[in-house]
């Protein structure tokens, strides 16, 4: 663990279960952050909690389904009453339900953006308003880069993404008063399970539109994470940073 410990910071990450949710879970906990592992599955955000414990660090999990604005409520008003204040809030659950427009069905577009946009709106209103009223705090919101491009076959996915930034930009402007940041990642091509799983020739094609010839990894990802929830980035606010190995420039 670091030596600069943050004064005992605790920090809430969503979809910390595993891919980039994982990697900036730990980094902030590196950081010397405790930090709340949320994920749909009690299992998979405990083995990451777990995993921080072990490494020296201070972690809990909580399952929750994220689609949901009362569940989203709830935990926040158990984890509100246990420790006061939680200063940084990471958006990163996110799901896909990809198909074509004319043959997406209306419960896929709406499970996208219950999960990965609305969740967003729920968890920011109960957990910005304490950051305000103690004028600190760091909001981060893990978009991507088709949230920019747009990527045919993922409306309800693009949608959602853009959503993200659409809604830190406006936040930010929001809460600046208050010292308190929003900003967001849109990562590019980052080598998790779900990109793992793509067919050799879908890789392919996506590797040509990447300058940098390759994909980026979760340490990237968790890297500018860690940089824009810390104290360093206070003059920092309604930016996205993408990190995309120059896709979109």
């Amino acid at each position: 663990m670091k030596e600069e410990i943050l004064n005992n910071k605790v920090a809430l990450v969503t979809g910390a279960g595993r891919g980039i949710g994982k990697g900036i879970a730990l980094s902030l906990a590196s950081d010397g952050m405790h930090v709340i592992c949320v994920s749909k599955s009690l299992s998979s955000c405990g083995s990451t909690a777990e995993e921080i414990i072990q490494q020296g660090g201070s972690a809990e999990a909580h399952a929750v389904d994220v689609s949901s604005g009362e569940e989203i409520r709830r935990i926040c008003e158990e984890l509100l009453t246990e420790h006061q204040f939680i200063e940084v809030l990471v958006n990163n659950a996110g799901i896909t339900r990809d198909n074509l427009l004319f043959r997406m069905e209306e419960e896929h577009w709406n499970e996208v953006i219950n999960t990965n946009l609305n969740s967003c709106f729920h968890w920011i209103k109960a957990l910005g308003r304490p950051m305000t009223r103690k004028r600190t705090g760091r909001i981060l919101n893990v978009s991507s880069v088709v949230g920019l491009t747009g990527n045919a076959g993922q409306a309800n996915y693009a949608a959602a993404k853009a959503g993200m930034i659409g809604l830190t930009k406006s936040l930010a402007r929001e809460f600046a008063a208050r010292s308190v940041t929003v900003n967001a990642i849109a990562p590019g091509f980052i080598d998790t399970d779900m990109t793992s799983s793509l067919d050799e020739r879908v890789k392919e094609v996506a590797l040509n539109s990447v300058p940098l010839k390759r994909f980026g990894s979760v340490s990237d990802i968790a890297g500018m994470a860690s940089y824009l929830c810390s104290d360093k980035a206070s003059y920092v606010t309604g930016k996205v940073f993408t990190v995309d190995g120059g896709m979109v420039m």
